[in-house]
């Protein structure tokens, strides 16, 4: 990898980060280090005032080669690359620089060389022909093979969370007993997930892992960001409206199915849409948010942001009042109490709430591990949702049961004549997961 002169001065290759608040774009990055450069030792003013500022950024991207010229030695002129500010070397030497900050993949502790030749002239590449910067060592490996894994574990966390997902819809929509209100929520909530989990492999397979996608910035691929954040939308509200259930049910005993349902339908499904369409057209107004398949950061996304933190707060809000409703109310009346269960259910939670906004500094060793547990534990939640709603389901399980025990009645005994009674309550009411 090598900085052509030409070719890297105009840096349009989708790999720039730089800061908005102080650049509006990498042409006025660029713009912005050529003038420091070629300006720096000279009485012309540059353009725009930027003399102090411009110097402050060069000494921060990059260690000049300390020379002194003299008039019985050749030396290389100044260049800027389109990265980095060369100073003149003396003939025979190589130069070095810090790395460049601002590209995607770059190690700024790192050093690039610049190779001046014996007649004073800087290595031209034998197949450009042009002046030529090598940036080879920049390049960091460590990062770059981590970002693979976690790429890797995102997509095989989806796949196993959508086959789950998958499996648990064809329970649900097999057996006649496993219709309800809560069971009919638990069907929305799985395929919003399941879906999720689909266009997030489509993503990281042929967005993320291919950089000629971010950088043509094509309409499906935009379509694609837009579509996946209406799902973790409806994803967080479905969530939010299985814990508002159970509180209607605990508290507000009294309520229509029909009437929730519908309740439910409009914030799980109607809403984000009006959500995100508003986040689209604001984020759309916004040039230097519409590259790399949006993909960058925006400020626009505080508008998904918000009412992702109010569905997780309201939430909590539901579970410890469910927890409270259940410690005071049931655990008397209660043939099998079980407060010690739920004690440590809320404890769990509690410290889940604690730990998720937790996020080591960028480069700290912890990162590593923070970034490949956040893959496993955000991929995989559509296997958790599935162990949890469905496969531990005590109404899955009946169904389950009496449908195999009617083939294969030696092995497996019927729940009838098991508990020796009726068939467990499958109603709305039913406040078991």
């Amino acid at each position: 990898m090598g900085g052509d002169t030409q070719d890297e001065e105009n840096g349009q290759d989708g790999r720039f980060q730089y800061d908005r608040l102080e650049y509006d774009s990498p042409e006025e990055l660029m713009r912005h280090l050529y003038y420091t450069c070629m300006l720096s030792n000279t009485s012309d003013p540059v353009p725009g005032g930027e003399v102090q500022a411009a110097t402050s950024v060069q000494r921060f991207f990059f260690r000049p080669f300390s020379v002194s010229p003299t008039a019985s030695k050749a030396y290389c002129p100044r260049r800027f690359d389109g990265w980095s500010c060369w100073e003149p070397a003396p003939a025979g030497t190589v130069a070095e620089n810090f790395c460049p900050k601002f590209i995607l993949g770059f190690d700024p502790q790192r050093l690039a060389y610049r190779t001046c030749n014996e007649d004073g002239s800087w290595f031209m590449h034998p197949q450009s022909g042009r002046e030529w910067s090598n940036y080879t060592n920049c390049i960091d490996t460590e990062d770059m093979q981590l970002r693979r894994l976690v790429n890797d574990i995102y997509i095989g966390g989806y796949t196993v969370s959508f086959l789950t997902l998958i499996i648990s819809l064809c329970i649900f929509h097999s057996f006649r007993t496993l219709k309800c209100t809560r069971i009919r929520i638990h069907i929305n909530l799985f395929t919003s997930l399941a879906l999720s989990c689909l266009f997030w492999i489509v993503w990281y397979k042929f967005v993320v892992e291919d950089p000629d996608v971010l950088k043509a910035n094509s309409g499906w691929c935009v379509g694609l960001h837009i579509l996946l954040h209406y799902l973790m939308l409806v994803n967080y509200l479905w969530m939010f409206c299985e814990g508002l259930h159970l509180h209607l049910v605990l508290v507000i005993v009294f309520i229509k199915d029909i009437v929730a349902m519908r309740w439910f339908f409009t914030i799980g499904w109607i809403l984000p849409v009006l959500l995100v369409s508003l986040y689209a057209l604001v984020r759309n107004t916004q040039p230097l948010d519409t590259d790399h398949c949006w993909m960058d950061e925006s400020h626009a996304m505080w508008l998904l942001t918000v009412p992702v933190c109010f569905s997780l707060i309201a939430s909590l809000v539901f579970l410890v009042n469910v927890v409270r409703v259940l410690l005071t109310k049931l655990n008397s009346t209660s043939p099998n109490p079980a407060p010690l269960g739920l004690r440590k259910a809320t404890r769990a939670t509690l410290i889940l709430h604690i730990l998720l906004p937790f996020r080591p500094d960028k480069g700290c060793q912890l990162e590593r591990y923070y970034q490949i547990g956040a893959a496993l534990l955000i991929s995989l939640q559509g296997l958790c949702v599935s162990c949890l709603f469905c496969f531990a389901n005590h109404d899955v399980i009946f169904a389950v049961q009496c449908y195999l025990s009617r083939f294969f009645p030696d092995i497996v005994t019927h729940p009838f004549l098991e508990s020796n009674g009726g068939q467990p309550a499958t109603q709305s009411r039913d406040v078991v997961v």
